[in-house]
């Protein structure tokens, strides 16, 4: 499946034609985004990711093409767009389906004149900007609702790429977890192993949250000193949409929504539990240094603040508490 994702980008890279990445959160289309632009010609100059779905539309505007200063308030001076500065490079649109349909207007004319005015401006600026655009979302809903545009949409797609789910990748699987493995004991100085029986849950969990889910996953095991928590969390974690439960394939099976929903509040519980414990044998490893475990397990200071609360987790022995 991949080779042909592969062999698309290696036909379409030095090109400048648009190209729309289509495939679950998770799944690696921005890495699919990176290859296209490092095996084209552009590969020296700028790639510039933009979420679409981070800002509000008033400031994803300015963020996109710029603003002259005195544009809004807050605004004391010019400021550049990331259309400028990825001129003669590459931008990623993530999450397309979530740009405002003024917006979409806009980024419809960039795409067909190559220019564009700053937020406030009358100067009009060129630029050649090769435009790749990312969703997890069914366009044809949203062409059917009214929230995108449908002349966007076809001048987005001039090739259009799906990468699929890893659940259908799995002969990847083991790659993908041995290259994560081998950077998180770089990365932290560890000599951690995969165990014929992790490798056996990584092969048969349905990973609902793709590439992105692996890659936690692997972190966890490196951080962690030992890997019950791996294992819980594996055996936790409920099967994406599509799949019934207890098949592999996706057969039918006569089980009530109650018995389904029971299944999912002890998946919740079981994954919830696998998190506290997991965070709490990171905290006793950095004596809890809440800052150093904040950036082991790679949350945010408040946010690790938020778990230890919600958790209701205390020292265990006397050591540093920042």
């Amino acid at each position: 499946m991949m080779r042909r994702v592969s062999e698309v980008v290696e036909h379409v890279a030095d090109t400048s034609e648009t190209v729309l990445i289509r495939g679950e959160t998770g799944v690696g289309k921005e890495v699919v985004a990176r290859a296209i632009h490092a095996a084209s010609s552009r590969r020296e100059r700028p790639f510039v990711k933009v979420n679409c779905a981070a800002l509000p539309s008033d400031l994803l505007e300015s963020e996109l093409f710029g603003h002259e200063k005195g544009a809004f308030t807050g605004a004391y001076r010019r400021t550049v767009g990331q259309f400028e500065y990825a001129n003669n490079g590459t931008i990623l649109l993530d999450e397309i389906a979530e740009l405002p349909l003024a917006l979409q207007a806009k980024l419809l004319h960039v795409l067909d004149d190559h220019q564009f005015c700053r937020v406030g401006g009358l100067e009009i600026i060129r630029v050649d900007t090769r435009v790749i655009a990312a969703t997890n979302r069914d366009l044809e809903q949203a062409l059917s609702s009214g929230a995108f545009r449908e002349d966007l949409y076809y001048r987005l797609s001039v090739v259009e790429l799906h990468v699929p789910p890893l659940r259908e990748r799995k002969e990847e699987i083991a790659v993908l977890a041995s290259s994560f493995l081998a950077r998180f004991n770089k990365q932290y100085r560890r000599a951690r192993e995969l165990s014929p029986e992790i490798l056996r849950l990584l092969m048969n969990h349905p990973w609902s949250g793709n590439v992105r889910e692996l890659e936690n996953v692997i972190r966890r095991l490196v951080v962690l000193p030992n890997d019950d928590h791996v294992h819980e969390a594996l055996l936790a974690r409920p099967r994406p949409s599509g799949v019934r439960p207890g098949t592999a394939d996706g057969g039918s099976v006569a089980w009530s929504a109650e018995t389904v929903a029971g299944l999912r509040e002890i998946g919740r519980r079981g994954a919830l539990e696998a998190e506290r414990k997991a965070l709490a044998e990171v905290l006793e490893q950095v004596q809890w240094n809440r800052v150093a475990a904040a950036r082991v397990v790679k949350v945010s200071y408040k946010t690790l603040l938020n778990k230890i609360s919600e958790f209701g987790l205390a020292p265990q022995s006397r050591g540093r508490a920042l």
